[in-house]
């Protein structure tokens, strides 16, 4: 299918539009919810465990918005919130992301990030008043798939997070296809920004490191290459998205790529955030990761055609707005304690 371009949505279209975020208290979850208060949009977040040292919650966003507690897999409930709120817009968002996590923990990952979405689409479907959906999928759903994947690529994951990905986004496209639900699947690399507390990750984990005067830890050999995304750029490509939804009809169905087109091997990327922190410290590769994709990334022409998205964050910038919050949330001696419960939660 052909298309001419997104035709760009009206000034005040977010202004007093019942909106629902699962996934708020994540990293991009977070940031999307900031953007659409900034909007105006009238919002409901699906929350099911506290999250005081989110971004959401230390914000002080949780306070601007309607908060339902709750588990994505809760059928009743979706239905139930959708409808107390005569929800317009969703964003599902909420998933385990961890994939050391999804290694060890399979069965959970695969009932929330799978059963959670299909639950999710199937309130949808029965709700009278939803118009837009924007499913979470991620590059991971590709699988083992190579350099400048595309949204006609197989979907492939071989390993449990990788599967949850491919199965969630292979739903969402039956659920459009059979039932002409509204929706679009969004399929971006990985996300950086300050506000990520998931310390195993490469970029907080690597500033963290730093920061202490530690050398950072590379679980694999450095060479995997991944894409790299600001988070901004990715609350602007959800953000558009759903508009296009709205002003594209024929949309319905469709996935989209998001990428800044410049993937970095794990090293490299791990380098690059030394260098803008100023440190000389080495990394310590350990090269003890499993099931590790060793080459992806994403060809984002698709949305850049149809969506007229791009990113408005280059890498060095992005970092350097990255590490500035972490010096300012993470360097004092008195935050190390804070820290330590921070990843007991997230264990």
């Amino acid at each position: 299918m052909s298309y001419a371009g997104a035709p760009p949505a009206a000034r005040d279209f977010w202004v007093d539009r019942p909106v629902l975020v699962t996934g708020a208290t994540g990293l991009l979850g977070g940031r999307l919810v900031a953007r659409l208060i900034d909007l105006g949009a009238s919002l409901v977040c699906l929350v099911r465990d506290d999250a005081p040292s989110s971004s959401f919650d230390r914000s002080g966003d949780i306070g601007r918005v309607s908060v339902a507690r709750g588990d994505v897999r809760d059928q009743a409930l979706m239905e139930r919130v959708l409808g107390e709120y005569e929800i317009d817009t969703v964003f599902h968002l909420a998933a385990q992301t961890i994939v050391g996590v999804a290694n060890r923990n399979p069965v959970s990952t695969l009932d929330t990030n799978v059963r959670g979405t299909w639950v999710t689409l199937e309130a949808c479907r029965r709700s009278p008043t939803v118009r837009q959906i924007v499913v979470a999928s991620s590059d991971k759903a590709y699988g083992a798939s190579a350099l400048g994947c595309t949204e006609d690529s197989r979907l492939e994951g071989r390993h449990p997070y990788d599967v949850s990905k491919s199965c969630a986004d292979l739903i969402s496209r039956a659920f459009a296809e059979t039932y002409g639900l509204p929706l679009v699947i969004t399929r971006c690399g990985n996300f950086f920004g300050g506000g990520d507390l998931n310390w195993n990750r490469l970029v907080p984990g690597t500033i963290r490191s730093a920061l202490r005067g530690r050398r950072p830890v590379i679980r694999s050999d450095g060479s995997p290459l991944r894409d790299y995304l600001y988070v901004e750029d990715g609350v602007t490509a959800y953000v558009r998205s759903a508009e296009a939804v709205a002003t594209m009809p024929g949309i319905a169905g469709e996935a989209f790529n998001f990428s800044n087109g410049q993937p970095l091997s794990v090293l490299d990327m791990t380098r690059a955030i030394l260098d803008v922190m100023g440190s000389d410290l080495e990394p310590d590769v350990r090269d003890d990761a499993h099931h590790e994709i060793l080459e992806q990334s994403l060809d984002a022409t698709k949305a850049r055609t149809v969506l007229g998205w791009a990113p408005d964050w280059d890498l060095e910038r992005g970092l350097i707005r990255t590490v500035d919050w972490y010096r300012q949330h993470v360097s004092s001696a008195r935050a190390e304690a804070r820290e330590g419960a921070i990843e007991l939660q997230l264990r």
